[in-house]
């Protein structure tokens, strides 16, 4: 995939970056992210211990002398937090130098590789916090030239293999003398396109229910001890009955995990984020009281058996799922 930079003011140089994979050829893994705006672009995708290889195009935008101080290029991993704009905390600072100081009269081109590159962390655009990795390329000026910067990204997953079947999660709850239910969920491990299989068993019901749904919830949380900060986002709903109960009843949950955006569960990012996911079970009576029950799960990228778990392997645009 070609990521071409357009004419920006102030620059000295135009920067083209094309992405290679070992045999030289135009790198065509990529995933399928959605923008702020909602749309969605392709970006070249990777996961840990990939080698990152490509070309980078210098053209001078001068008709004059184009001297410079040196070109290089860093593939950087960092996370930027909504409180702490514009301080973004690197844990990933690889640089490659593509060039020493002097001119450049016509457009020139310089390979690059990072090998093995720990990419230990999972890509994330969150409500307060943002996990990125980029390519960034410099053409130090010199003198009254301007320095020549242009970042491109790149998108990060990581895999795991098929986790062993949990124990069922049960619970009992309930207000005292008028519902008292019983809840079950397969298992409390889930990867992203599994089905959540469930019941829920009603053993008293003395209050006029309306309906009942299940919801799947996503929790932020940035900061630790008495600076954490918490954003909660519910990422789907799903009515699992419509009408009153009665008591003996039993209502079936199976809940596709699939169509919805979700990603792995992510504990103590580098010790600044954490995302977690929990199923609330919410019923709602006849006077619009909700009462509800909140589960916490445990989400996980699935390897694929075909080879396709790795960025590295078979070529291809990804699966459009979960990022």
């Amino acid at each position: 995939m070609k990521n071409i930079l357009g004419l920006v003011q102030g620059a000295a140089a135009r920067i083209d970056l094309e992405f290679k994979n070992e045999r030289g050829q135009p790198y065509k893994k990529t995933a399928p992210v959605k923008t702020k705006t909602g749309e969605t672009e392709d970006i070249p995708l990777f996961t840990n211990k990939d080698n990152v290889l490509g070309e980078i195009r210098v053209t001078p935008l001068t008709t004059k002398k184009f001297e410079h101080q040196g070109i290089r290029v860093q593939l950087v991993g960092q996370i930027e937090l909504l409180s702490e704009r514009g301080q973004p905390h690197d844990f990933v600072n690889l640089v490659r130098e593509l060039a020493p100081g002097g001119d450049l009269q016509t457009s020139k081109t310089f390979p690059f590789e990072f090998r093995n590159v720990e990419l230990q962390y999972d890509s994330y655009r969150g409500m307060q916090v943002r996990c990125r990795y980029l390519l960034r390329v410099t053409v130090v000026g010199k003198g009254m030239t301007p320095d020549s910067k242009r970042d491109f990204p790149l998108w990060v997953r990581n895999y795991e293999k098929l986790h062993e079947a949990t124990a069922p999660i049960k619970m009992e709850v309930g207000i005292e003398d008028c519902l008292h239910i019983e809840f079950e969920y397969d298992k409390a491990k889930y990867h992203l396109r599994d089905v959540v299989v469930g019941k829920i068993y009603f053993l008293l019901v003395r209050i006029k229910l309306k309906y009942m749904e299940i919801e799947i919830k996503r929790k932020e949380t940035t900061g630790s001890g008495n600076s954490a900060h918490n954003e909660s986002d519910t990422i789907a709903k799903y009515e699992i009955m419509d009408g009153a109960p009665v008591r003996s009843e039993s209502i079936p949950i199976r809940l596709y995990l699939s169509p919805f955006d979700l990603t792995p569960t992510y504990r103590e990012v580098h010790n600044k984020f954490s995302v977690r996911y929990f199923l609330n079970l919410v019923l709602v009576d006849e006077e619009d009281r909700r009462y509800f029950k909140q589960q916490e799960i445990t989400l996980y990228r699935r390897e694929d058996t075909n080879g396709e778990g790795s960025a590295g392997g078979a070529e291809g645009s990804a699966t459009k799922g979960p990022l």
